[in-house]
């Protein structure tokens, strides 16, 4: 029997981050955990929320002890506010991120970043330009589980790449946001946009691009795979649909192992690798929710902000552009316009 050592996860504990101050913009479903999970683990606070509606912040702030506003700029306005977490649906993430740095307040921006790469470059600049802190709450980046599989991928332990195969199916009722043209609907910005972003920052930018969509009777994008081509001759091929559950699970090959995060991949979970001798060797993470992982981000960008950083390593900005190109082109080929377009 083979033996495979995985490395231990380089992720420090939450606790130890210093504490910032955290406003949360657009008090939704993904606000509500991220507000638990930062109340059940680690050392950030959350002390504010805003809204366009001052009934909905007030909702939402009342039982958390929180100061609610009823605009954004207010919001970024509060002097017990350090960062700006954008929480908002998609089409309004680069409209709140500009205003919360307008008022010189850091952000973390819920992915995608922006509903294009053009948006992403206009965060990416204006936070530049200030000297502010600016980041994309891609999770699944920053988890203990992807800094196993980071350090396997770029240490050289799976060999050669040459394969990233992915899925990331949910069934999303017609009542909800993803079914609505006017919110930038379909499957590639709710879930599709992780499987792009963890394929191009394990094998790079793709050099071919190939799409195809299946739209839905209002004009909504019901479902999207890729097939992407790297220099080198490397592949990827994802497929994400909201139409009904897929495994969910992200398959990295090399010429001497092959890497499987357990389903869902985006989530915290285990790691299995499988030699090239044909053994399967585990890596046991602990499963869990949204409210079990969205703290980690939230250490990490404290950390860097600490250290007097502008990005973080786990989610460059440049990744976060990247994964939007790369979306853009798919939508290019599949006929999808988002609003403003």
């Amino acid at each position: 029997m083979s033996v495979f050592e995985f490395p231990v996860s380089r992720v420090p504990d939450a606790a130890e981050a210093p504490s910032l101050r955290w406003g949360i913009a657009g008090p939704g479903w993904i606000a509500e955990r991220f507000a638990e999970s930062l109340a059940l683990h680690g050392s950030q606070r959350v002390t504010a929320v805003g809204s366009r509606s001052l009934d909905r912040a007030q909702a939402f702030a009342a039982p958390r002890g929180l100061r609610p506003h009823g605009s954004y700029e207010s919001l970024a306005a509060d002097p017990d506010v350090d960062i700006v977490y954008v929480a908002t649906p998609h089409t309004a993430h680069r409209d709140v991120a500009l205003i919360a740095l307008g008022a010189g307040r850091h952000v973390l921006v819920e992915k995608p970043i922006g509903i294009s790469a053009a948006e992403a470059h206009e965060i990416a600049d204006a936070a530049r330009s200030r000297g502010l802190f600016a980041a994309e709450a891609l999770w699944t980046a920053f988890l203990p589980s992807y800094d196993v599989a980071r350090q396997l991928i770029r240490g050289g332990h799976l060999g050669e790449l040459s394969t990233v195969l992915g899925d990331y199916g949910e069934y999303l009722p017609p009542s909800h946001r993803a079914h609505d043209p006017a919110l930038a609907g379909g499957p590639l910005l709710d879930l599709g946009i992780y499987l792009l972003a963890l394929a191009t920052d394990i094998l790079g930018e793709p050099d071919r691009v190939l799409g195809l969509g299946s739209p839905l009777a209002n004009g909504v994008n019901g479902q999207l795979s890729a097939l992407l081509g790297f220099p080198g001759g490397a592949q990827a091929t994802l497929t994400t649909t909201m139409l009904g559950f897929t495994p969910a699970q992200l398959t990295v090959v090399g010429t001497e192992a092959a890497l499987t995060f357990d389903g869902p991949f985006n989530s915290p979970g285990g790691l299995t690798v499988r030699t090239a001798d044909g053994e399967a060797h585990r890596w046991e993470g602990t499963p869990g929710d949204h409210v079990a992982g969205l703290h980690f981000q939230a250490a990490a960008v404290a950390r860097a902000i600490a250290a007097g950083q502008t990005e973080v390593a786990e989610r460059p900005l440049h990744l976060s552009i990247l994964a939007l190109r790369v979306a853009d082109e798919l939508r290019r080929q599949a006929a999808i316009v988002y609003p403003g377009e």
